[in-house]
């Protein structure tokens, strides 16, 4: 399906700022879909579109609650069984990229624990048992703004790749 976005639209998001401007993207992916990120509606979104999303999930679960949390809402088979962590460096983030392929092995190392339904208690225990994910999660909170800066530049630079501009 061809995404398709409106050159003032974009262009207003841009003087908004980086955020607003890879929003639009992410609305234009999510608005088909009503929201719903499944292996279905992604059929429909290029590898390059798919990427961008997968870093608004991410982004927005671990600014929120970490890669724990990103893992426990069921995100991790969509971050980590994906070229996710390869997609960002090729798009210039190589630490960013390391970072993910740690979060990876720790996902991978103890998928079956990190996966299974919890209570409230023993998800907020989650953070205690697996704090080598602090690491990653303090990274990505201090970085954050650098990465998706870079992740905008990159989309910029590669509109095409992104959605049909009218």
């Amino acid at each position: 399906m061809e995404i398709k976005i409106k050159d003032e639209t974009l262009a207003k998001a841009a003087e908004e700022g980086m955020d607003a401007f890879l929003d639009v993207f992410i609305q234009a992916y999510l608005e088909p879909t009503g929201g719903e990120i499944t292996a279905e509606t992604l059929q429909n979104l290029t590898g390059e579109q798919i990427t961008l999303l997968a870093y608004h999930v991410l982004h927005d679960e671990v600014m929120d609650g970490g890669f724990i949390q990103l893992i426990q809402n069921g995100y991790g088979p969509f971050i980590f069984d994906n070229p996710f962590a390869k997609a960002m460096r090729l798009w210039g983030l190589k630490d960013f990229s390391n970072v993910i392929y740690k979060a990876k092995r720790l996902y991978d190392a103890n998928k079956e624990d990190l996966t299974r339904a919890r209570t409230d208690e023993e998800f907020m225990a989650m953070y205690e048992n697996y704090e080598a994910f602090d690491e990653l999660d303090d990274y990505f909170v201090t970085e954050e703004e650098g990465i998706t800066a870079q992740i905008a530049y990159y989309v910029d630079e590669h509109m095409d790749q992104f959605a049909v501009i009218e």
